[in-house]
Formats: structure tokens, sequence, C-alpha cells
């Protein structure tokens, strides 16, 4: 039976959590804070770390700092679980070791999934007698798409783009490949009439950009700012080469880039099919979560750029809006939507 250690303050949280892994077939060890946890390692010297961040005494970056220090710690996979979501957060914990991280609230599947994968990969690195101390970021030396991320942080040109302002045109030349560290951007095309559609929603920590690395093809959709955005790029050439060298990230991107197709045909058969008040919830539903809103924050955005997602007319999103409000599903206070009844909308979904 392999064994755990969780590392959370919460005590909801962790007996929940222990319960979960404890019923999946684990051990579970718990400590209730950074200190702790770095003396229960130390100790127990379990097969696998789980960790929040923001902690007393110690906080989950020293952990991972100081157990990586440790010879006898050093090699045990670590997984940051932390309510904090910003892009260079996450970095930093991938950085400083960490191989993998969620964010609260969790997916159980997704946490027993991430610990099923790091096990996996423990054991086959312990098999082969491979060294995997620090987190490699050279381009000989990369393995998963975080690094990939952390190559372009650190390698990448910076570029700032304000709320408005437009990333790449469709017909530009595809010569950067980009990664978004801050704020939201979203791709469109223009229809036959002029009108636009948004094809796709991408926040921090998402690709941008990508075409043929075969061919010189040229963007086929133009980029914009929905909020200031922040981005690094990295040429074509220069990621043709480094996937050309890692063939483990080939493949990672590969699988991302089929999900983010997946989601552009469900957007595409929720735009033909779905009923005018569905298309509305599904789109405010999916603004919220790409902006990061929680239930009490209002979302800011074009009534224009709503209807485009949801491919119905900006009348009739504005008269479904109104709707909503008289039921008491929304409020509105100028460009403002603030979400009363969120299982409400879920539900139309």
């Amino acid at each position: 039976m392999k064994k755990i250690l969780l590392i959370e303050d919460d005590l909801s949280l962790r007996e929940n959590t222990a319960e979960l892994l404890e019923l999946s077939g684990y051990e579970v060890i718990t400590a209730p804070n950074g200190k702790v946890g770095i003396e229960t390692a130390v100790k127990n010297v379990p097969d696998i770390i789980v960790c929040d961040i923001m902690m007393p005494e110690t906080d989950g970056y020293g952990v991972l700092k100081e157990l990586s220090a440790n010879e006898t710690t050093k090699h045990i996979p670590f997984i940051f679980l932390s309510a904090k979501t910003e892009h260079r957060e996450i970095r930093r914990g991938m950085d400083l070791g960490a191989d993998d991280y969620l964010t609260k609230p969790f997916e159980e599947d997704d946490l027993i999934s991430a610990i099923e994968s790091r096990l996996a990969k423990a054991q086959l690195i312990a098999k082969m007698g491979i060294n995997e101390a620090g987190t490699p970021t050279s381009e000989e030396q990369m393995r998963t798409l975080h690094e990939l991320k952390n190559f372009f942080d650190d390698n990448g040109e910076e570029f700032a783009f304000k709320k408005g302002e437009v990333v790449f045109n469709e017909g530009n030349h595809s010569n950067n490949i980009y990664l978004i560290l801050k704020g939201v951007v979203k791709c469109h095309k223009m229809d036959e009439d002029g009108k636009e559609l948004i094809t796709s929603l991408h926040p921090a920590d998402d690709f941008l950009g990508f075409t043929s690395f075969l061919e010189n093809i040229p963007y086929q959709e133009s980029a914009t700012a929905v909020e200031d955005v922040e981005l690094v790029a990295i040429s074509k050439e220069n990621l043709k080469e480094v996937l050309s060298k890692n063939q483990s990230i080939s493949f990672e991107l590969m699988e991302l880039l089929t999900e983010n197709i997946t989601g552009m045909k469900e957007q595409l058969l929720q735009m033909a099919y779905s009923s005018v008040r569905k298309k509305t919830a599904q789109t405010l539903l999916q603004f919220a979560e790409i902006l990061d809103k929680k239930k009490d924050e209002p979302i800011k955005i074009s009534r224009n750029d709503l209807a485009s997602v949801a491919g119905i007319a900006t009348e009739s999103l504005i008269r479904t809006l109104s709707g909503f409000k008289k039921e008491g599903l929304i409020s509105i206070e100028g460009r403002n939507i603030k979400i009363i009844e969120l299982q409400s909308l879920q539900y139309m979904v």
C-alpha cells in the first residue's frame, strides 16, 4: 500500500481529502502545517506528498525547498494543492521542482489521477536508475508541458497588450507561438456579413497562435486582449527545434491541442442547436470560468463579445439577459453582470 503525506492547514479539507485517499486504497498520514509536514516527511518517508501552499509556520514553497535539500526526501514526488491560480505562482512552484499543481476546488478524479501518474513515473524512474534532481529548463532536458512553459518564461520575448488591443490579425505571418502570463485573450474571425465570431477564449497559462509547423501558413484567426494581458513569445522555428528533441512534450502538446479542438467542436454544436436561453446561460458560465470570477464577482464584458461566443444576435442576447434579470438569475449594472442563481443557469445547460 502506497503511503501519502497530506499537508493541509484546513481541518475540514484535510480530513475529507484524507478520507477520499484512504477509500482509494492509500495509507494516509497528515500534517496541519508546513513545519510539522517537514518533520513527518523525514520521519515517515512517504511515497508521495500532497501539500497546500498558504500555511502557517512554513508555507508549501518552504516545505518543498527543505525536503528537496534532504538526501532522504528529495526524490519524493510532490504535488501542490492550492487556491492560487496566478500563472507566476504556478511557475514558481514548478521551478522549485514540484511534479504537479492542482487548484482548489479540485475534482476527486483529478487528484487521484495526478497521484497515480506521479507514482507510476517515480516507479519507472527508479527502475531505470534515472536521477531527476531539480527541474530541467534546457532544450535537451524538458519532459513535460510545465517545463516547456518554464522555457517560454525564461527565454521568450515579453509583450503587453491593453484591453481591446490586437495581439495578431488573421492573415499575419505566424512567426511566434505565445504563452499567456496574465489576462484573457479572445480568438475571432469575421463571417461573410462582417459579423465577428469568437472561436475560443484563452486564460492565463494557455498557449496561443499555433499554425502549421511544416508550411508557412499565416494566422487563421485574429487574437485580441479581453483584458490587460502579458504574454511571452517563442519563434515557431525555435519551438519546432525544442519539440524535435523532446518527444514526450510533443505528445503532451498534441493531447492539449486535441482537447482544444474538442472544446471548439462542442461550442459550434452549442451555437448550431441550442436554444437562445441555453446559449446565453452557457456563455455566461463560460466567461465566469475563463475570467475566474466567483459567484459574487461581476463579469465585465461587452454584449457583442457575449453574443459572438453564444452565436446569437446581440439584440437576442440583450432580451435574454433582461429576462434572466427579471427572473432573479442575474443582476445587471451597466456593463457588469453578476450571477445570482448559479445552479439555475447550470441547470439550463
